[in-house]
């Protein structure tokens, strides 16, 4: 069992966050959540000269210099007595920790099948969404997640995924990748946008074909548009793609404003603080919804502008490496790029149990492995 978990643990954590968006489900995710965190703690702690050798591994040094901030910052402002604090670092520790074990234990599988395992999982909640929804255009559709945003974002990653594989394509590759595409699009998030021009680009570059595609799209958008729907289109063409963030922006940037050294905490991720929000405002600011701001109003510009470098780094190098690979390794630079670019409308980056953000850690790890072994030809 210690095998098979050590292998296959960032999947399981990866895969169980489809539960915990999902209402009916979410009680079960958050015990298998919980389960996970605490026989994996045991497992390390069974095996320490093992785990010592991954976790001080130079491919994943990234992520120990990470928990060594965490725990010089917890040091330095927090008391002991602070308990989210403390399961922030305890969470965010073990969630590398798994990452790392499981691709250095299981390396194969994470390059060769796990992308195809999220296509399968994602499809699969779009069918169960359909049968027990159909209306996917009566407003912004949802399906069996609680979250448009959410189900858009499963949506587009796993359609992403099918288009960036180099396989010859079936007739059911072809209907799974419409049947994403609609759904993503139907779901009203407008980031869905950006990650579809950002794959069609990955894909295709500046092509006749994507020139042809873009125009094809155009239509069909303005067809959209006409029509009084509440699509992704709809709401980019009406609405901006910033139009209901500058509230939150701005609050979040008087958040870092108000504590800018050292930040509010490592348990305030995704913080506003709402005593500088005014009384008629407070039911409209929800979060920070800027992973950058989010970041450095956790920890301030001093150890917050040091997290962010050491992101920024690690993603410019494998970038630099892979930038011209057209196999697996294009499929996660994407994740990459998306996860980077999609951090300046949503607070990503900075959560525990979150989907793109362990689909972001666990991209930049193992294109950190894959370029260890290259380098050192193991």
């Amino acid at each position: 069992m210690i095998k098979w978990l050590f292998k296959y643990g960032a999947a399981i954590f990866l895969f169980n966050t489809v539960l915990l968006n999902i209402e009916s489900t979410y009680d079960i995710g958050n015990l298998i959540f919980l389960f996970l965190m605490g026989i994996f703690s045991f497992f390390l702690i069974i095996n320490p000269a093992q785990i010592k050798n991954i976790l001080f591994h130079k491919a994943f040094l990234f992520f120990l210099i990470l928990n060594l901030i965490n725990l010089l910052y917890f040091l330095l402002f927090h008391a002991i007595s602070d308990y989210e604090a403390i399961k922030y670092i305890i969470a965010r520790g073990l969630q590398f920790s798994i990452i790392s074990v499981s691709i250095y234990f299981n390396y194969e599988y994470y390059k060769e099948n796990f992308l195809k395992h999220i296509v399968y999982l994602v499809f699969g909640i779009v069918v169960f969404s359909f049968l027990l929804d159909p209306f996917i255009l009566s407003g912004r559709y949802s399906g069996i997640i609680w979250n448009p945003n959410m189900l858009s974002s499963f949506c587009v990653t796993a359609f992403s995924i099918l288009l960036l594989d180099n396989e010859k394509r079936t007739n059911i590759d072809y209907f799974i990748l419409s049947s994403l595409l609609l759904i993503a699009i139907s779901t009203g998030s407008r980031l869905a946008l950006i990650a579809i021009v950002l794959v069609l680009l990955m894909k295709y570059g500046f092509s006749a074909r994507n020139i042809i595609y873009a125009v094809i799209s155009l239509l069909i958008s303005f067809i959209i548009i006409s029509i009084n729907l509440d699509t992704s289109l709809n709401r980019f063409a009406s609405q901006s793609l910033f139009n209901d963030r500058i509230l939150q922006y701005h609050y979040a940037y008087q958040t870092l404003v108000n504590k800018p050294l050292f930040g509010y905490g490592l348990d305030k991720y995704a913080f506003i603080d709402m005593s500088l929000v005014p009384t008629y405002l407070k039911h409209t600011i929800m979060g920070a919804h800027n992973g950058y701001l989010a970041i450095l109003a956790q920890c301030g510009i001093l150890f917050g502008g040091i997290v962010l470098f050491i992101i920024l780094k690690k993603s410019f190098q494998v970038f630099l490496y892979f930038r011209n690979r057209k196999s697996f390794e294009r499929t996660f630079l994407f994740i990459i790029i998306y996860t980077l670019l999609a951090s300046f409308f949503e607070t990503l980056m900075t959560g525990i149990n979150e989907f793109n953000t362990i689909l972001f850690w666990l991209s930049l790890s193992i294109l950190s492995y894959s370029k260890f072994k290259e380098e050192n030809a193991i």
